[in-house]
């Protein structure tokens, strides 16, 4: 694998870049700015140049020249419609990015800076008189959407099902899978369910991502922090109580919800470590947990009548062997179950770069007003 790349993923408070020469990683840093840098702005959207600039200083600091960097690949942030796939950052889907049209998130000034920084490696190449282009990718963002026909319709039509998951590793590992059985990921049918502070659970069908959760929008497995799938009437009592505004109820399903709930933490590792101390309200949660997941496999298993290659559990807390066996023994007599623990974004992000340089991977046009073929 020949070629230099930059892979970028943005978060509230700091950016993790990665430096990667033919296909070795060179290094990964977390770069963070100064809580007197942070309290000059109001919203995470505006620290696009603050967060270039101190990516581009890291570099230098490195001995890396930003101009020897042949293509930078991003996060993909919230930017729909769109199937799966590596898209080149645009200015289009820098303007849906940084308006929050379809939702406002750190992962979205991913793309912005990487548009940024490719830009600025054009205008050095070309005072140097290099012609070659650097560009700007994202692969796999996490509004994807694949959605059968029949499973984007909700209960009524104001309440249409979305998609919202863990795009980027849960196809990195359909891929890992497949080649592990002599396939591509277009020849496997995969149930995936992500495990972390947010979870998701998606369907995977030659090649396409068939069905999913909407891990930010209330739907899903419960987390460490998130509610998921709730009754609809409590809620509706809850919204007309006059205790909350409507942003509070949102955080109480979302960011205050599931372990944080019930004990405060969103760290899994501590309830896990109250369940084995014997606290009998932690082990009934850790139970809730895995029996939550689970039902949620099984429920996307019927989509294709039980017909399934694997289940695949990934995210950090399939670190832990207690909840992966837990769930394993639950779902294996529907599909074999099979572990890659950790969320590899920055290495997944690489992967997808280098098939770009090979020309193995198709590279989509990014249109905010159509979906792509």
């Amino acid at each position: 694998m020949k070629g230099r790349l930059l892979v970028i993923n943005t978060g509230s408070t700091s950016t993790k870049i990665a430096l990667y020469d033919s296909g070795s990683k060179l290094f990964e840093q977390n770069i963070t700015l100064d809580s007197a840098v942070l309290a000059k702005y109001n919203s995470v959207m505006d620290l696009d140049l603050e967060s270039r600039d101190a990516i581009t200083v890291f570099l230098s600091s490195k001995g890396v020249p930003v101009e020897s960097v042949d293509i930078v690949m991003a996060r993909g942030g919230l930017v729909t419609p769109v199937v799966t796939g590596v898209y080149e950052v645009n200015k289009a889907m820098c303007d849906t990015l940084r308006t929050g049209r379809d939702g406002v998130h750190a992962c979205n000034l991913s793309a912005i800076i990487a548009y940024d920084i490719a830009e600025m490696i054009n205008e050095i190449r070309a005072k140097n008189g290099d012609g070659r282009i650097c560009k700007a990718y994202i692969a796999d963002p996490p509004m994807a959407d694949e959605m059968l026909p029949e499973l984007k319709l909700g209960g009524r039509p104001e309440f249409p099902r979305r998609t919202l998951f863990h795009a980027l590793n849960s196809r990195a590992v359909v891929r890992r899978y497949a080649r592990s059985q002599g396939k591509t990921n277009r020849e496997v049918t995969v149930i995936v369910a992500h495990l972390g502070g947010g979870s998701s659970v998606s369907l995977h069908r030659n090649g396409l991502v068939i069905d999913t959760t909407d891990s930010l929008g209330g739907d899903g497995p419960m987390t460490p922090e998130r509610a998921g799938t709730v009754p609809a009437f409590p809620v509706v009592e809850m919204c007309f109580s006059g205790k909350y505004t409507k942003d509070e109820v949102k955080r109480l399903l979302v960011g205050r919800g599931g372990a944080v709930s019930y004990f405060g933490t969103n760290d899994f590792r501590q309830i896990m470590a109250m369940s084995d101390a014997g606290d009998e309200k932690a082990a009934l949660f850790v139970k809730a947990y895995c029996s939550s997941v689970a039902k949620y496999i099984g429920y996307f298993s019927t989509v294709v009548c039980g017909k399934l290659d694997a289940i695949i559990l990934t995210g950090g807390i399939s670190h832990n062997r207690v909840i992966t066996d837990h769930i394993a023994e639950k779902v294996s007599f529907i599909a074999p179950v099979v572990v890659y623990p950790g969320e590899n974004e920055m290495d997944s992000l690489a992967e997808n770069g280098y098939g770009v340089l090979s020309g193995e991977f198709r590279v989509r046009q990014y249109d905010p007003d159509r979906i792509l073929p």
